[in-house]
């Protein structure tokens, strides 16, 4: 019995993984802006500090990147899947590689946080540099991601 997934699925399917991404762009800006008010509240003086604490912004900022990091990896993992069902290949180019690549740098930044919460500065700066390097190229990944979606709107 062979399996056939309906022509419909295939050509909707196709929108999933762009749609994602674009929510997943703006979680990370989120994300940023909650890491910035973290380092804020670890300078800020006793009484910044105490108006800042309120803001819950640590425990924000690791709830928020850790949904991310699930998030973008069953993302390009889906966008691979999508495009090999409709393909029967996986184009590999730029797009890819750089998705590739935006995916280790979220994971190995994850994995810094335990040497974080023990106070390890090069872990800190190292993370903060991924996650920066990660959203640079995610906002590239933005626009040849769209060229991809007009050219399959185009082959419609």
């Amino acid at each position: 019995m062979n399996f056939e997934i309906p022509e419909a699925v295939k050509t909707w399917s196709q929108f999933g993984h762009p749609v994602m991404m674009w929510v997943l762009f703006a979680m990370a800006i989120y994300a940023l802006y909650l890491g910035i008010k973290v380092k804020k509240t670890r300078q800020a003086s006793k009484e910044e500090r105490k108006e800042l604490i309120k803001g819950n912004f640590a425990n924000r900022h690791h709830k928020v990147g850790s949904i991310f990091m699930a998030l973008v990896i069953l993302g390009t993992v889906g966008g691979m899947a999508v495009t090999y069902i409709n393909n029967g290949k996986l184009f590999v180019g730029p797009h890819l590689l750089a998705g590739l690549g935006m995916m280790a740098m979220v994971a190995v930044s994850v994995s810094l946080v335990p040497y974080m919460q023990k106070g390890n500065d090069f872990a800190r700066f190292t993370h903060v540099g991924l996650n920066m390097s990660m959203l640079l190229i995610f906002g590239w990944q933005a626009v040849t991601g769209m060229q991809i979606v007009q050219k399959i709107i185009s082959n419609l």
